[in-house]
């Protein structure tokens, strides 16, 4: 079934809209509709997991606690918010619905897993030269 993130975006709400695109045991991928929402007052998410986050449209302002300047986020920017990282939603923009795309996934277990901090190190890394 094809589905476009854009389609029928609402332009006012009374709170975020999320919806879940897939579920799974180790990954959960939400589509979340901002119009001028932000996180109440003195509320930070504390989540078990690792979130990526990347806003497709409209803009954002992140609130990390223990830090003074906001992560402002507009259409292609993207972070990734490790574990535990106190973190709230300081404001997205009234005049346009703000879209974002959230992964959320596990994080490193006594099983060996690899974290987010390690997978992303590892992305980055310039690929081994054969012999």
């Amino acid at each position: 079934m094809n589905a476009n993130l854009f389609h029928d975006l609402p332009t006012s709400l009374s709170e975020e809209l999320v919806e879940n695109i897939i579920v799974s045991e180790n990954i959960r991928i939400e589509r979340i509709v901002s119009t001028g929402q932000a996180s109440p007052e003195n509320f930070w998410y504390d989540q078990d997991e690792s979130e990526w986050v990347v806003v497709l449209r409209g803009a954002a302002s992140l609130e990390f606690q223990g830090e003074t300047t906001l992560q402002r986020m507009k259409p292609g920017d993207h972070i990734l918010i490790p574990p535990h990282r106190k973190h709230r939603v300081a404001s997205t923009s009234e005049t346009e619905p703000t879209v974002w795309l959230a992964v959320f996934f596990g994080t490193e277990k006594k099983s060996g897993k690899k974290t987010a901090k390690q997978i992303v190190k590892k992305k980055h890394q310039k690929p081994k030269q054969r012999q």
